[in-house]
């Protein structure tokens, strides 16, 4: 199993590889990067399993979203259509959706390379989905309930 320290020494190496000086854990060993001002990639270390859970939210549904922008998301997260292994969780009281990825720290240690170029895929991966997700409610733009003061419009 791999300790806090191991971690902390793989991020240094992180680092230096991509000169990204913000990937630095919290107390909790959270790492929180500002990518492009687009999205926030997060890792947390869970040192009980030894892996690292990587997430990105990805864009947040507005009230009505059709039910085809969520059909879409649980085809991807069920059958692993354009995810790359990853999952999407619904953070219920925003309505965010958010991509999940997990890493095993001692495989990554190994290949910091393809470590980077993994992330690198989950925020194309992100990219692709925010916009399909823009897609998909702009299809339906006119079904979305609109509020106008007491009424609500369609």
């Amino acid at each position: 199993m791999k300790t806090r320290e191991d971690f902390e020494a793989f991020l240094a190496e992180v680092r230096k590889a991509t000169g990204i000086g913000a990937m630095v854990s919290d107390d909790a060993g959270l790492v929180t990067v500002n990518v492009d001002g687009t999205f926030n990639l997060n890792l947390q270390y869970v040192q009980s399993s030894g892996r690292m859970l990587c997430f990105v939210e990805v864009a947040e549904l507005p009230a009505g979203t059709p039910a085809s922008v969520y059909r879409d998301l649980l085809a991807g997260g069920l059958f692993g259509k354009e995810t790359g292994g990853g999952y999407f969780a619904l953070e219920t009281e925003t309505e965010t959706v958010v991509y999940n990825y997990l890493f095993d720290l001692e495989d990554a240690a190994k290949d910091v390379d393809d470590f980077i170029a993994t992330l690198e895929k989950i925020l194309q991966l992100c990219d692709f989905w925010s916009t399909r997700i823009k897609d998909g409610l702009s299809m339906h733009a006119n079904e979305i309930p609109v509020s106008t003061g007491n009424f609500i419009t369609v």
